[in-house]
């Protein structure tokens, strides 16, 4: 099993920054491709951005791209997800997810953290 905390979430102004972590617990993350997904009120989760198990390659939704950045520290078990330059549409829940492969789509993912509220006002 895997156990994913994510944190660094709260309330900013529009144009700030934040910086998720999650944390992993139970195994280590080095053989495991990461991602970030969100979901706001009403709407179903999706994707943010994507690591593979090496931080070599990255993807990320084309709204979030040049504002978002998905990094990893195997040696911390910790993924992050710097965000920078903040909407008011980026108000999400935002949750970590672990898997064994690498990719955009939700069903690569066996493993999820609990979430971290991200609201951005104007």
């Amino acid at each position: 099993q895997v156990w994913l905390v994510e944190s660094g979430g709260g309330l900013v102004q529009a144009g700030d920054s934040l910086r998720l972590s999650c944390a992993a617990s139970g195994r280590a993350l080095g053989s495991y491709g990461m991602a970030w997904f969100r979901q706001a009120p009403g709407k179903e989760r999706e994707f943010v951005a994507a690591i593979n198990w090496s931080g070599v390659s990255t993807a990320y939704a084309d709204s979030m791209k040049g504002r978002f950045t998905i990094s990893r520290d195997n040696a911390k078990n910790t993924v992050y997800l710097q965000m920078n330059g903040l909407k008011p549409e980026d108000t999400a829940a935002y949750y970590c997810a672990a898997g064994r492969g690498y990719g955009t789509r939700r069903d690569t993912y066996n493993y999820w953290g609990q979430g971290t509220q991200v609201t951005v006002f104007s």
